[in-house]
């Protein structure tokens, strides 16, 4: 999946769909605490300021509904944010306008941008929040501010420091991970992420009872390409392979890098027929595309999943797939195989999952 202006590529999404999971519950609470303050100061502003942050819950509950199943998790993700922040700007400017010490908690919001979005995002999201912060002083209570400017600078200040420091602090924390779990030559998830990552599935996959599908893919012949062409045009091969791989990938699809031509895709919520579609897919656009120097490559995968209602577990699910890829070697490489009979259009069926190949060599 290509990147976009909120995130770069898979990681900055992998790293999103993370955030959120983390984000979800202190959110709750950080709306649990202003809906108290709220509370509080109803005879002040008025009760009527708690519908704004119920819309505001409401909101984050149906990006969340769907976050799962788009392909670009992070639009859904910044629309709900900047909604939230016009809401905050509305209840603001109908409750009194700048002289309400709430025009403030418009910097609340600014904390999570950098944890979630790229360098864009959080630039435009910065943006939005000037404007609205300008828009609510100036447009409500512009004579407040001429004869007390600091009504309008402190919030300005507020936002721009919480959005300063929360980016530097997210920065040095993106660098260390990154060096954990990038493998540095595809820009790929490596083996630590996909540990982390499988714990995870393995738990959600216990309380929602969803099957966990698995895509293991393996360059054929890709020995021979280092001995005759050197390893300098196998990396930049490897390299194109994983573009090519990633970017037919949807953002929820992650993709691994876990050997030296070996790939690894876990697919939440598929079935094994979901993964043969996938890898086929993923298949013949390896085979379709000149990769490195203008060489042709072919890749062969293995596919299993865990069935529905019975739990994700890694090994098993590595062990069947991995069964499968060997499978797809011996019988010539360039294609899919699982353990169910799945049948592509122009294919026979067989008792093992398989796509054609021009491939007949019984090479390694």
């Amino acid at each position: 999946m290509a990147g976009s202006w909120l995130c770069r590529d898979d990681f900055d999404r992998e790293r999103l769909l993370d955030m959120e999971e983390r984000i979800k519950p202190v959110r709750r609470l950080a709306m649990g605490i202003m809906s108290f303050a709220l509370l509080a100061l109803g005879p002040w502003l008025g009760w009527w300021t708690l519908i704004p942050l119920g819309t505001i819950a409401l909101l984050f509950h149906a990006a969340d509904s769907r976050i799962e199943d788009s392909e670009r998790p992070e639009y859904l993700m910044f629309a709900a944010w900047v909604s939230s922040q016009v809401m905050i700007a509305a209840a603001v400017t109908l409750s009194g306008g700048p002289a309400v010490p709430t025009l403030s908690w418009l910097a609340i919001p600014v904390v999570t941008l950098s944890a979630r979005f790229s360098m864009r995002g959080v630039l435009v999201g910065v943006s939005i929040t000037i404007a609205l912060v300008l828009a609510v002083a100036l447009g409500s209570g512009a004579g407040e501010v001429v004869d007390n400017p600091p009504l309008l600078l402190a919030p300005l200040v507020l936002v721009l420091a919480v959005a300063i420091l929360s980016t530097a602090l997210m920065q040095s924390d993106m660098e260390h991970r990154g060096e954990a779990v990038i493998d540095s030559l595809t820009g790929m998830l490596n083996r630590k992420a996909l540990m982390n990552r499988a714990g995870e599935l393995a738990q959600q996959s216990r309380l929602t009872g969803e099957p966990v599908g698995m895509i293991l893919g393996d360059l054929d012949r890709f020995k021979q390409v280092n001995d005759s062409e050197g390893h300098a045009a196998g990396d930049a091969a490897l390299t194109d392979v994983a573009y090519l791989l990633r970017k037919r990938l949807r953002a929820f699809d992650l993709a691994y890098r876990i050997g030296g031509e070996e790939f690894l895709i876990l697919v939440p919520g598929a079935d094994i027929e979901e993964c043969a579609r996938i890898a086929e897919d993923l298949r013949l656009a390896v085979a379709g595309d000149a990769v490195g120097d203008g060489m042709r490559l072919t890749i062969s995968f293995g596919v299993a999943a865990s069935a529905r209602g019975a739990g994700f577990d890694y090994d098993r699910v590595f062990a069947a797939a991995d069964e499968a890829l060997y499978e797809a070697k011996s019988e010539g490489r360039n294609r899919v195989s699982g353990r169910r009979p799945v049948v592509f259009a122009g294919s026979r069926p067989s008792a093992a999952l398989q796509t054609p190949s021009a491939a007949t060599s019984t090479a390694s």
